[in-house]
């Protein structure tokens, strides 16, 4: 995910899935994914399907957040899986994020380097980026030009990810994130229209509308949250 809702990842070769030593052993966790090369294919097997894509989103988010459970790390599931973990859309969007403090962002690389993941940093300087089972894996430290606070995470609510519980950044937090993010150049209210309608009744919209202040693009899409009698 990018700051403005779009993909920035990088033109080189992504590099293969890691071996996630520490968030394997994890309760509820299926064990690392072997690399097909592992076994030569015998007669008789039967091909393996391909993976669905939500369900490799939603396994790269519960090893990542395991480790940094592990690390002790000040965090929050942010994107489209913490959407899903509040109740919205299971349709998952292209990676994983996740929130830490600016201050926070090397210890957090060091620790996912140290359990396999391969970390690398984008020209965007406002996250770090890793992979994980194929997926991509964003660590976000600003979210539309704001830093990530302390007070942010603390309001996280920890949540289950399928069997693994991690903290999710809040309702109110995830929708002034994207709303923050509309510009003359990035204005896609379809991307967050169903979010804002999944998530209405939690929101603080007050809040958010503060927070936007007067800025034309947030105030076009509360007039349609309005229109449509979302909010």
């Amino acid at each position: 995910m990018t700051e403005n809702g779009e993909d920035t990842t990088p033109g080189a070769v992504r590099p293969a899935s890691p071996d996630l030593r520490l968030a394997s052993d994890a309760p509820g966790n299926p064990p690392p994914i072997a690399p097909a090369e592992v076994r030569p294919p015998v007669e008789g097997d039967v091909p393996e399907l391909p993976r669905d894509r939500n369900q490799a989103i939603l396994e790269a988010a519960k090893q990542v957040g395991a480790v940094l459970k592990r690390g002790g790390h000040l965090f929050a599931l942010a994107g489209s899986v913490a959407v899903h973990a509040h109740g919205g859309s299971g349709n998952l969007q292209h990676d994983v994020d996740f929130c830490v403090r600016p201050e926070d962002a090397e210890a957090v690389a060091t620790t996912l380097r140290e359990a396999g993941l391969t970390v690398y940093t984008p020209p965007e300087d406002w996250l770090i980026k890793a992979t994980c089972f194929g997926q991509d894996v964003d660590i976000i430290f600003e979210l539309a030009h704001r830093p990530v606070s302390t007070e942010m995470l603390q309001r996280a609510r920890e949540l289950p990810v399928e069997s693994v519980r991690m903290p999710v950044l809040a309702p109110t937090d995830l929708l002034a994130g994207l709303v923050a993010a509309f510009s003359e150049h990035h204005c896609d209210f379809g991307a967050v229209l169903p979010i804002a309608r999944a998530l209405r009744e939690k929101v603080d919209w007050d809040r958010v509308r503060r927070e936007n202040g007067d800025e034309p693009m947030p105030a076009a899409f509360f007039f349609l949250l309005e229109r449509l009698n979302v909010i």
